[in-house]
């Protein structure tokens, strides 16, 4: 959990990864500076800006060292990278990333067709990246994100008490969080309160983001459902861009306009102006015009009601 007051919360903007890696179209790398330059305008102060993959499997992601150093730029935004293994690792290391995100799936079948690792290598992955990490970078944090935690489009039902083990071994190979995702879009806010407090009893704040997809329209009461129960930072792609090539079916990330928009109505601070987040959709529809995007608050516009809390 990420230590900010009880009315506070870490937006981590995650559409140019996760967003951009799911769609067709590949948004040129001067396009993705501008994204950059607009969602730090707007008072994002984490973004995930790519994975560290090879091109020949995500050609959007064949410019992340340039994007990661770009990003740099500013000194207090928290720029992460998603890494599968420990290749990955060592370029988003030495590429100057602050922050590394790495899948490990409850669900084996969905880790088998992600990663092509059982869940179990996964978590040795885990352990030889925060060995690496401490050799070559220690001030890095690393970030074990628990996916399909609430359901798999391959193998159904995901024991939570899968979930909650995994988890912890996690943290027991070194990773300083691990959160929570709605991978394919199952989850449900009852769910979601069980899960997240069954994970804290058991590692306390170490437990990270809750990454929420809004595939059958939950995506905003999950994360809601979240807060709850003590989760502060939460993971969220402009214009709803996303999903997982491996989740049939499972498109749709939160909308982090929406998001920005329910926590600051409600009187929770997210540093983030929404007129400016609206804006920064400018360059994302400019980066990857054939690609639809998403937002109620967008289209249906800020209410003469709203006030802005930052």
């Amino acid at each position: 959990m990420n230590q900010t007051p009880p009315k506070q919360v870490l937006i981590s903007e995650v559409g140019m990864r996760d967003g951009l890696q799911s769609v067709k179209s590949i948004m040129p790398t001067e396009y993705k500076f501008k994204l950059i330059d607009a969602l730090y305008e707007a008072g994002i102060r984490e973004i995930e800006v790519c994975s560290f993959v090879p091109a020949r499997l995500l050609p959007q992601m064949a410019d992340a060292q340039e994007v990661v150093r770009y990003a740099l730029r500013y000194p207090d935004l928290t720029v992460m990278a998603l890494v599968p293994n420990r290749r990955g690792a060592q370029n988003a290391l030495q590429a100057g990333a602050h922050k590394l995100t790495l899948p490990v799936s409850a669900s084996e079948a969905h880790s088998l067709a992600n990663v092509r690792k059982t869940r179990q290598e996964m978590v040795q992955e885990v352990r030889e990246i925060v060995a690496l990490r401490n050799e070559i970078a220690p001030g890095v944090k690393i970030e074990a994100g628990i996916s399909t935690a609430f359901g798999c489009t391959i193998q159904g039902t995901v024991s939570e008490d899968d979930v909650v083990q995994l988890a912890v071994q996690v943290v027991a190979a070194g990773a300083d969080e691990t959160g929570l995702s709605d991978t394919t879009g199952y989850a449900n806010p009852a769910q979601v309160r069980r899960l997240f407090k069954r994970v804290f009893a058991e590692i306390g704040d170490k437990c990270g983001a809750a990454h929420m997809h809004n595939t059958r329209g939950l995506g905003m009461a999950n994360n809601l459902a979240a807060y709850d129960v003590g989760v502060r930072t939460f993971d969220s792609s402009l214009g709803g861009l996303g999903g997982c090539p491996y989740a049939p079916g499972a498109s749709g990330n939160v909308v982090t306009e929406d998001l920005v928009f329910m926590f600051e109505a409600m009187g929770i601070e997210t540093g983030v102006n929404i007129q400016k987040l609206i804006a920064a959709r400018d360059p994302l529809k400019a980066g990857v015009p054939q690609e639809a995007v998403y937002g109620m608050v967008a289209e249906a516009g800020v209410p003469l009601t709203f006030e802005q809390q930052a």
